[in-house]
């Protein structure tokens, strides 16, 4: 998704009700718990339990509720039993979706995915089907309104640090690295005292493609809404031009 396209899904999606921010509390919860039994729970030496944390703070998760996850997470190692899966497809008019997912029961998930593309008149593919129309990067949403800093020494800090790209939009702030200097990035800018609306890394579209018949974009957001739904589904990424 764009910088502002993206912004107003975080704005939206921060609107839902409590029962939406428990669904990203959950989703944030299997990520700390797998990111500690990968590389142990201290963030300095594991990548990507900070780049999780950072995740977490970015959609206002409590530090005292992280930090209770890490801690339930390294003394409950044998407990966790999830897994990453990634699928890939099609949505109406060959509109390219990828959906990751973390579960403990890959034929539940895998058969609750297929149903909601299928309910959207779309389909599941096959592996690399679709990511290749996608770049993998690090993403980072500023909020204007809760930014101070002018935007040339935003952007300065952001290069210094790191950062490939920096782009303004009529709300927003975007940043955009190298998933590896995801953490420094984050890092230079909460030294800084910057707010992120969002910061994590993401699939990001190559090339957006624009839906004009109606039936079309009610059957492609069944589909979304449908995965937004499922518990087991971590990330969903299209190249719909919204």
């Amino acid at each position: 998704m764009s910088g502002h396209s993206k912004f107003a899904n975080i704005k939206h999606k921060k609107e839902k009700n409590d029962a939406a921010k428990g669904k990203i509390f959950t989703i944030l919860g299997r990520e700390i718990a797998i990111a500690v039994k990968e590389g142990g729970s201290d963030p300095a030496n594991n990548y990507k339990l900070a780049t999780v944390i950072a995740k977490a703070k970015a959609n206002n998760m409590p530090n005292d509720t992280i930090d209770r996850g890490i801690k339930k997470a390294a003394g409950d190692l044998g407990n966790v039993n999830y897994e990453y899966v990634t699928y890939e497809g099609y949505g109406p008019s060959g509109i390219a979706i990828i959906v990751d997912a973390l579960t403990d029961n890959k034929n539940r998930t895998a058969a609750n995915v297929r149903s909601a593309f299928t309910k959207g008149n779309g389909s599941i593919g096959t592996p690399g089907c679709v990511s290749f129309m996608f770049d993998q990067k690090s993403q980072i949403i500023i909020d204007k309104e809760e930014c101070n800093m002018d935007p040339d020494e935003l952007m300065m800090l952001s290069l210094d640090a790191g950062a490939e790209d920096f782009s303004e939009e009529d709300d927003s702030y975007e940043i955009l690295s190298d998933p590896e200097s995801h953490e420094q990035v984050v890092k230079a800018l909460e030294e800084a005292g910057i707010i992120m609306a969002s910061a994590e890394v993401t699939m990001i579209p190559q090339t957006y493609v624009e839906l004009n018949d109606e039936n079309a974009v009610k059957s492609l957001q069944k589909t979304l809404d449908l995965l937004d739904e499922d518990d087991d589904v971590q990330a969903v990424y299209h190249n719909w031009d919204e």
